[in-house]
């Protein structure tokens, strides 16, 4: 059994006809992951790398209702319609790459997506990947091998740092799933360790934090209240960002004392996670705790 992800999954791509959208839709179907449709709005009728391309996801969905998954492409200025459209016909996954969306539009489509039962990740994010079975992101497929270690992360070069160095060591993931860093996303940190904790082929999970926001400090308090019971290894990055100060990602700024490199590395090592001081030592303390 997959988290999120897996030889089941059917692909619709928003904004599959824009740069982006094309380019990552080749790789990934190069991967193996079955893409059935193609979305963008006026552009019904062609197609790109043999994949059908439709004006609408509903009517996508009419010609292959074994959709049940979208990864959106689309400008940051459009992104929040096309979550609402792929919600509203039913998709039970939504992987929202672009990045720049106001985060009071995410709010509301986080919201709204909940409310319906739909998982969104991101955006601003790398998507997710089940090694050998299906990548719906931007993440480079070949540093990724199947294995026991999950992976949850806000940042996208590093999650692949670490996914190759475990690779190299022979410590494959079973789902690597890049939550993205703007301060509001739809799945968190703890969301995710739900579903890793239900997830049988997942031994032991890898959490990549920043500073800025809690998510690692409640990740910490899921773990303490015993309802994250599968050993945890954390590497938190941003060690060297001045407080009030932006750093890259638009979630990652310490505010009034909370979210700081060391709160986080406190509240993780209290819990019992072991925290690496940097990705490479992250094979190491996974292997400890197998």
């Amino acid at each position: 059994m997959a988290v999120l992800v897996g030889r089941d999954t059917v692909v619709v791509v928003q904004g599959i006809t824009g740069r982006e959208g094309s380019f990552h839709t080749k790789l990934m179907l190069e991967y193996g992951t079955r893409i059935a449709a193609g979305v963008t709005p006026g552009k019904g009728g062609g197609e790109v790398h043999g994949v059908k391309v439709y004006d609408s996801v509903q009517e996508a969905l009419q010609e292959h209702p074994e959709v049940n998954t979208s990864i959106v492409f689309v400008p940051a200025r459009f992104a929040s319609d096309a979550v609402y459209e792929a919600v509203d016909a039913g998709l039970k996954l939504v992987v929202v790459i672009t990045e720049g969306i106001p985060v009071h539009e995410t709010l509301r489509f986080t919201n709204y997506a909940r409310s319906k039962g739909t998982v969104v990740v991101g955006p601003n994010c790398p998507g997710v990947i089940t090694p050998g079975e299906a990548k719906v992101g931007i993440m480079p497929g070949h540093v990724f091998s199947r294995g026991p270690v999950g992976i949850v992360s806000r940042s996208g070069t590093i999650t692949y740092e670490i996914s190759y160095a475990l690779t190299k060591e022979g410590l494959g993931q079973s789902t690597v799933i890049g939550i993205g860093g703007d301060p509001v996303v739809g799945l968190t940190f703890t969301e995710a360790m739900e579903m890793f904790e239900k997830d049988p082929e997942t031994r032991a999970l890898v959490i990549i934090g920043e500073i800025g926001g809690d998510m690692e400090e409640r990740a910490a308090k899921m773990i303490m209240e015993g309802k994250f019971t599968k050993p945890v290894v954390a590497f938190i990055a941003g060690k060297t960002a001045p407080p009030g100060k932006r750093m890259g990602h638009a979630g990652a700024i310490i505010m009034m004392g909370e979210g700081d490199y060391a709160s986080k590395v406190k509240a993780l090592e209290k819990a019992g996670v072991k925290v690496a001081r940097n990705p490479f030592e992250i094979p190491g303390l996974v292997s400890r705790v197998l």
